[in-house]
């Protein structure tokens, strides 16, 4: 099939490479506890990304790129509860460690 003439060119959607960076950089920061928030930002903006290029019938490239970014963001989620329980377990073991019986020294 062959495009008309006045048809725009296909150009990338800047949205998409957005959630796409904001994944990469929620899945860079999840181990840390900070990967929560750019994969909040990254799965908000992917649901307007995709309105927008369905909308833009072809026009708009970019399906892969918000794919691997959702992707992306849904790891750094999941590396930030990780990494939530992991503390909580750590933290638990070292009170329970702490919270020892204190006998008087006299007692054997």
């Amino acid at each position: 099939m062959t495009r008309h003439p006045l048809d725009p060119d296909p150009v990338r959607a800047s949205k998409a490479s957005a959630v796409f960076g904001l994944g990469l950089l929620s899945v860079v920061t999840g181990p840390f506890l900070g990967g929560a928030i750019p994969a909040t930002l990254a799965l908000l903006m992917a649901r307007e990304s995709h309105r927008e290029l369905v909308a833009a019938e072809g026009f708009l490239l970019g399906a892969r790129r918000l794919r691997n970014g959702v992707r992306l963001a849904w790891t750094g989620i999941v590396l930030s509860i990780a990494a939530l329980v992991v503390l909580a377990i750590v933290g638990l073991l070292a009170y329970a460690r702490g919270r020892g019986t204190d006998f008087d020294p006299l007692v054997n």
